[in-house]
């Protein structure tokens, strides 16, 4: 039976996240509907991450076995013409039988966008923060280079204890930089050399693997460091606190894309 890898982008300002939820309009459900107009049978998709209620990707993976002959290129347009605007599959490929979207992925990186600056984008305003005050770049760089690493993130997750064993994650990159409008729509890294205006701030975070609101919680406390409420050094006793009171507020979801998934090259380590 083929195993196939979808490679999704959406917009998710109208979608109440990823996860099928009743009643609610969600990227399964809405992905799913449409693969069963398509082959008449009930998909059972597969997610590398479950994205929360505004949450937009621009990389999101997702597979699912099919007993449908219909070959894989051909995926890509017979979707097209049944998904909203809103949800794209970018590509469709088959993959080997052991490849799991959830369980093999090796890291992830996530983008938060800031708007930084005194002026409205009223274009911009559902893809990134709205943040006035100047923020210091330097010193929420600073701040990021000190949680680099392995850690137990306790301190930047929502609802602890979770229902996994471990707060623990590896954060392998971690970079704060201005940036023009740009970045919304980029994939992979979008930290390059550009000219014109950079009313923005782009936080790119690649890890092992997420805690729940860890991301949106990570850039909240790196604003309070851009605004000279918190400095670096706050920043790693919060880390060694382990304590979610200690940390910023959860900053808005609308300003979250998952930008890309990474999976081992070879296909014996999946």
């Amino acid at each position: 039976m083929p195993n196939l890898r979808l490679l999704l982008a959406y917009d998710g300002t109208d979608f109440t996240g990823w996860q099928i939820q009743e009643g609610r309009r969600t990227v399964q459900g809405v992905l799913e509907a449409a693969i069963e107009d398509l082959t008449g049978m009930t998909p059972r998709v597969l997610v590398a991450g479950r994205t929360d209620s505004g949450v937009h990707a621009l990389g999101q993976v997702a597979s699912l076995e099919t007993r449908s002959t219909i070959p894989a290129e051909k995926w890509r347009s017979a979707l097209r013409v049944r998904l909203p605007e809103d949800l794209i599959v970018r590509e469709v490929t088959e993959v080997p039988p052991r490849f799991h979207a959830t369980y093999s992925p090796i890291s992830k990186r996530y983008r938060y966008l800031i708007h930084n600056s005194l002026v409205e984008d009223m274009f911009l305003r559902r893809y990134s923060w709205k943040v006035r005050p100047p923020l210091d770049v330097e010193a929420m760089q600073a701040a990021a280079n000190r949680l680099l690493g392995t850690h137990d993130f306790r301190s930047f997750e929502s609802n602890w204890p979770n229902n996994k064993t471990t707060s623990v994650r590896t954060i392998h990159d971690l970079q704060v930089f201005r940036t023009g409008h740009g970045p919304m729509m980029q994939g992979f890294s979008c930290h390059t050399e550009e000219s014109g205006p950079q009313d923005f701030i782009a936080i790119e975070i690649e890890a092992d693997g997420f805690l729940y609101n860890m991301v949106r919680i990570v850039a909240g406390t790196l604003v309070d460091v851009g605004k000279g409420a918190r400095t670096p050094d706050d920043v790693e006793r919060i880390l060694l606190a382990q304590d979610r009171q200690v940390a910023g507020d959860t900053s808005p979801a609308h300003g979250l894309f998952l930008v890309q998934v990474y999976y081992p090259e070879n296909d014996d380590e999946l």
